[in-house]
Order: structure tokens, then C-alpha cells, then sequence
């Protein structure tokens, strides 16, 4: 019996257009009549996700910013915040790739050095609060930072990411979508933070369903044993769910979830 469903957001459960499948309000009902708790993980900003689900906010479970902030209820229950001298330390490297942009993702808000129209356009799509600072590293931001990102027009896989991939054994760096580079402590990822959630819930790893569809992904497809990646995943993620769903903008999630859990109905 599935316990705990997890979703990862963009490129899964949200088709192409950032859209939520209307299906899913109504299957929403039923999984809460079955005492089944819904989380959805994401790179996005906690606020972002807060807009998304409004109607149902204080009744799921939020893992924003790639498993390193957990709310409930707009109750904190988990902060893995990185350190400021290494917030330093990554952003200088970055500087030195032309084409990358830092975001500062805070609890409070996301910190950009860019106004340029497009850069914003795809900020927006994920952070529902940011500012634009003349430089981050300079500027007074009373804020905890859980996450490092990068936002590369150019390609994040083979631009951004070779400048970092030395520090994968001090650093989670994940290529979270075409044009995203995250970076988070090494014990902060969807996989952690999904292991936290079975702990607070009591569920097992057997009662845990989980989707996704990018490399940030790799760790929650670990977390439970309906593991399903979308048709659309990248291959690697493929390569290590043990199932596979129907793509995100065919509601592969919806899909599955009717197929598997509200099979009786």
C-alpha cells in the first residue's frame, strides 16, 4: 500500500506550459480519503510552490530548493543551509563562465546581479520572490542561502557544470534541467530529504512513490521502491528508476497514480 507520493515538478508533473493537470484536483480528493500523504519536490523556490498549490497549501508537504527546505502547514521542518565563505567560494567560480548567471536562493528570497529580460523571464518561472543586487557578494543579505544556482542560456550540461565537477566530493552538484546548475551541502538532495519525511510519517520505502525527470532527481529515485522516471527523463535518471511513466505532458503522474494507487475506483 503506497503511503507517501513525492513529485518533482518541471518536466514532470507540470507539462511543457507549467501547467498542472486538472485531473489531478479531483485524484487529490481521493488520496486524502485514503490517508496518503502528497509532497512535491523541487528546485523551485518555496514560495513559487505555495502559489502553485494554494488551494490545497496547508494540506501537503513542500520540499523546496532541491530537498534543503521542508514546510508543512508553513511550519519549518527541515533547513540545510550552505555556509557563507563557500557561497563565496562558488560564486567566484562562476563568474568566470561568461554566459552563467548566480542565483542565491534564500529562504527569504532569490538574489540575482542580472535585470536582462530574458535572464528575468526565466527566473520568474521559479522564483515567485527575488531581488536584483549590483553584487551578491558585496551586498548585506540577512538571509540563509540553501542553494547555489546557475542559469546558462548556452546549456548548463556542458557549459556550467565541467567548472564544478571537481567539487562533487565537498558539494551536491546536480544538472537540475537544459539551463540549470544547482549546488547544495553534499547531505542535501530529494533523496535526504525524502528519507526525512518517511521518518517523520513512519512510512517505509516499500509504502513510497516517487517521480522525476532530471539529474537532481537521482537520489529521490533511490528513496522508494515505486521509483518511476518520465518518459521524457533524461536517460540516466531512466537508467536507475525501476519504472518508467508516460511523459509529463501526456500526465504521465496523474497516469500513474490512477493506475497503480486508485486502481479500485
Amino acid at each position: 500500500m503506497i503511503k507517501l507520493i513525492v513529485t518533482d515538478m518541471d518536466g514532470t508533473f507540470l507539462n511543457d506550459r507549467h501547467e498542472i493537470n486538472e485531473e489531478f484536483w479531483p485524484i487529490f480528493e481521493d488520496l486524502k480519503k485514503r490517508e496518503i500523504t502528497f509532497a512535491v519536490a523541487s528546485g523551485r523556490q518555496y514560495y513559487n510552490l505555495l502559489k502553485n498549490f494554494d488551494k490545497i497549501k496547508n494540506e501537503i508537504i513542500f520540499v523546496a530548493e532541491n530537498g534543503t527546505y521542508i514546510v508543512e502547514k508553513e511550519k519549518e521542518l527541515y533547513v540545510n543551509s550552505i555556509d557563507k565563505e563557500h557561497v563565496k567560494e562558488l560564486v567566484k567560480i562562476g563568474r568566470k563562465i561568461k554566459s552563467a548567471n548566480v542565483v542565491l536562493c534564500g529562504k527569504k528570497a532569490a538574489y540575482v546581479e542580472t535585470d536582462e529580460p530574458e535572464l528575468i523571464s526565466e527566473i520568474e518561472k521559479y522564483y515567485e520572490r527575488y531581488e536584483i543586487l549590483k553584487d551578491v557578494l558585496e551586498s548585506e543579505i540577512e538571509d540563509e542561502i540553501l542553494k547555489v544556482t546557475f542559469c546558462d542560456l548556452e546549456g548548463s550540461e556542458l557549459n556550467v557544470y565541467p567548472h564544478f565537477k571537481e567539487f562533487e566530493k565537498e558539494f551536491k552538484v546536480a544538472v537540475s534541467g537544459k539551463i540549470w546548475l544547482d549546488i547544495t551541502n553534499f547531505n542535501a538532495n530529494k533523496g535526504v530529504a525524502v528519507e526525512k519525511l518517511q521518518k517523520m510519517l513512519n512510512v517505509t520505502k516499500d509504502e513510497t512513490m516517487v517521480f522525476g525527470d532530471y539529474l537532481n532527481d537521482l537520489e529521490m529515485m533511490e528513496s522508494g521502491t515505486y521509483s518511476f522516471a518520465m518518459g521524457n527523463a533524461h536517460h540516466k535518471l531512466k537508467e536507475v528508476a525501476n519504472y518508467i511513466a508516460d511523459t509529463n505532458n501526456n500526465g504521465g503522474v496523474v497516469k500513474t497514480i490512477k493506475e497503480y494507487v486508485l486502481k479500485d475506483k
